[in-house]
């Protein structure tokens, strides 16, 4: 069987890029080793907010007092918490697999092998094709540290599978991943200690944001180490992170060590002998249209060579891809990606920062309202936040936007909306924001780009 496309990995990029492909009437099969879904449904994003919804739960009840609701004897199940986990996995896998049906594109299960710029091997049978999408996403990169091969040095894949209640656990890395998971497990009883080779936490994050955070977290019981640099990793009882902090010799004890320290292409075994495409670095070299340096196989995601690894924008990537395989523009804007991080208060991102617009010689005007009044975030009593909008000062065009707050990751699309259409402040502040919502912050620091906050209190 030939087919026009085969896109290899039924992840949040691959699966998207097959449907995509089967609306513009291409003949299309997708190629996946495990699940749909793949790292982003099965072992990333899902399961992770899964247990923080877990765990935010955990914290509300905590807090309860302090609204006059008293409860007793709190327990944690969590073989229940993890099993709630793989049942939302499983409806979205479901969900997933019945779209890519409904879309008269074939699944084929086994491991995927590119023999030839025009054939794919799975499970010993060729399939044909005119054009081949790589889409496998990527895998935990472990550093060379002595000792990661212990029991109980985990990577986000296996701390994910195992239901265990920690009673200590230490995180190696600071950016999105060990800070969402340090979030995860501290409310739910776990001291947490965090080590970090920067200089401060989420170092590619606005400074204000990755500063603050790390205050909220110490707030909550969670122990930070920036500077660092991990030693060894050692075992008796309990696991020993040996590492140096500031110039001073440190250890930290945990049940478990989680390494979160980034994710690296995942390629291996995808290619026969004899056959290989350029690499940049430690991924899939693609140009702008996302095609290897071999014509007619593209990449996608985390195992290409562009942007970010985040599943949206692997989404995104693959539908520009397919679009320019049948010569069409592609739909999204690929240099404005929201980021977001789901700690407690939430975190989001879009545009440029403060440090950028400087260091690109941009002069801007700032927007920030600190969420302190706003109505629901009062209520909640989540009063630590702030939305910081960012507009450039000769055009008072929107450019960027930086959310510490209750529910920003639901909020940052309107800032990537009004970033994308060019709108200016004149033109962002004749929205009106609904009243009492944690989307009014929208409104207040729109309002404070042109110096006239009516629900702020005046500069002196």
């Amino acid at each position: 069987m030939r087919y026009d496309l085969i896109v290899v990995g039924a992840g949040p990029g691959g699966y998207v890029a097959a449907i995509k492909a089967a609306q513009l009437d291409m003949k299309v099969a997708l190629v996946e080793e495990q699940r749909v879904g793949g790292t982003c449904l099965n072992r990333g994003c899902i399961p992770t907010k899964s247990l923080l919804h877990s765990a935010e739960t955990v914290r509300t009840i905590k807090q309860s007092e302090e609204i006059g609701i008293h409860i007793d004897n709190i327990t944690l199940d969590m073989d229940s918490i993890y099993q709630k986990k793989d049942q939302v996995v499983d409806q979205l896998v479901q969900g997933v697999e019945a779209l890519v049906k409904a879309n008269k594109v074939d699944l084929i299960m086994g491991r995927g092998e590119i023999i030839a710029k025009d054939k794919v091997r799975v499970s010993g049978e060729t399939y044909e094709t005119d054009k081949i999408l790589i889409a496998t996403g990527s895998k935990p990169a472990i550093p060379p540290i002595p000792g990661s091969d212990l029991p109980g040095v985990l990577t986000s894949n296996e701390l994910l599978a195992q239901s265990n209640q920690y009673k200590q656990l230490v995180i190696i890395g600071g950016g999105v991943i060990g800070v969402e998971f340090a979030s995860i497990f501290n409310d739910l009883g776990c001291d947490v200690t965090i080590i970090e080779a920067a200089d401060t936490l989420l170092p590619n994050f606005d400074s204000e944001i990755s500063k603050k955070l790390a205050l909220i977290l110490k707030k909550q019981g969670i122990k930070i180490f920036t500077k660092s640099s991990v030693a060894s990793l050692t075992k008796d009882e309990l696991l020993t992170c040996t590492f140096t902090s500031k110039g001073k010799e440190m250890s930290a004890e945990g049940d478990a060590v989680l390494i979160a320290t980034g994710r690296k292409a995942a390629f291996d075994g995808l290619f026969a002998e004899g056959f290989a495409v350029e690499l940049d670095k430690q991924a899939i070299w693609v140009n702008e249209t996302f095609e290897t340096s071999v014509k007619g196989i593209y990449a996608i995601g985390d195992v290409a060579s562009r942007g970010m690894q985040l599943a949206h924008l692997a989404s995104a990537q693959g539908v520009n891809a397919v679009m320019a395989m049948n010569q069409k523009a592609g739909v999204y804007d690929l240099d404005l990606v929201p980021s977001c991080v789901y700690t407690t208060p939430e975190i989001a991102s879009v545009g440029i920062t403060e440090a950028q617009a400087k260091e690109q010689g941009i002069s801007i005007k700032l927007g920030k309202y600190p969420m302190a009044g706003n109505g629901k975030t009062i209520i909640a009593g989540s009063s630590l936040g702030f939305i910081k909008v960012i507009a450039e000062a000769q055009s008072d065009k929107i450019i960027g936007a930086h959310l510490m707050c209750e529910r920003a990751t639901d909020m940052i699309s309107e800032f990537a909306t009004a970033i994308a259409n060019g709108l200016t402040i004149d033109q962002v502040t004749t929205i009106i924001h609904p009243h009492p919502t944690y989307n009014e912050g929208v409104g207040e620091a729109y309002e404070l780009l042109t110096g006239h906050s009516i629900h702020t209190m005046p500069k002196k």
